[in-house]
């Protein structure tokens, strides 16, 4: 199942019925051409009575690329960070609470821009992937053109007890360890997709 936040709502993509939890304001479709998709999406997109849409077709990966083939791709990747202390780190941009991450460049691997976009964003080093978690989709505009975003996520360790420093030409005005225990300032702020990151803890 892939998970997908778009203008206010959740999209859903299931390869199986079974997997659809009706709840209210939650419709499941089975579709079976791009078009379709694309039909129903701007149909229910904005519908005040539609809080979740749930596409099914046994082929996931269809499913996928139809939904994408509304929009432009670009991937970004980036890290859920924790200190010796075991507190992990987050940055404080446009008004909320995020986790630190950015496109992926040309020809660039995954793993790597994961950690250099860590890096640039809030002035540490000495970064050690521990494993790859959660994929996060999330779509907006730039100008009138739709994006979907993808976000490849990796837990990451590092011992650097250097001062922070925030990227402030991305936006960026504070970048903070914060433990477990005081999550829930994170959890006041922030966005769905990154509650379903921290959740992996």
């Amino acid at each position: 199942m892939i998970k997908i936040f778009s203008a206010g709502k959740i999209v859903r993509l299931v390869n199986s019925h079974h997997l659809f939890d009706p709840q209210p304001g939650s419709i499941l479709l089975t579709v079976s051409s791009a078009t379709e998709m694309s039909d129903f999406y701007h149909e229910l997109i904005s519908s005040k009575d539609i809080n979740e849409i749930c596409f099914c077709n046994s082929n996931e990966l269809f499913l996928f690329d139809s939904f994408s083939s509304m929009f432009k791709l670009i991937e970004a990747a980036g890290g859920l960070v924790k200190n010796n202390k075991g507190d992990y780190l987050f940055i404080f941009r446009k008004g909320k609470w995020d986790l630190p991450k950015g496109k992926i460049e040309k020809d660039e691997a995954i793993r790597t821009a994961a950690v250099r976009e860590v890096e640039e964003e809030c002035g540490i080093s000495d970064l050690t992937i521990i494993k790859e978690i959660d994929t996060t989709y999330h779509t907006y505009f730039i100008k009138e053109q739709a994006v979907l975003k993808p976000t490849y996520w990796f837990e990451m360790t590092s011992s650097d007890a250097s001062v922070l420093k925030p990227q402030l030409e991305e936006g960026i005005t504070e970048v903070r360890w914060i433990a477990p225990k005081d999550f829930n300032m994170v959890r006041d702020n922030s966005y769905e997709s990154i509650m379903d990151v921290i959740a992996e803890l």
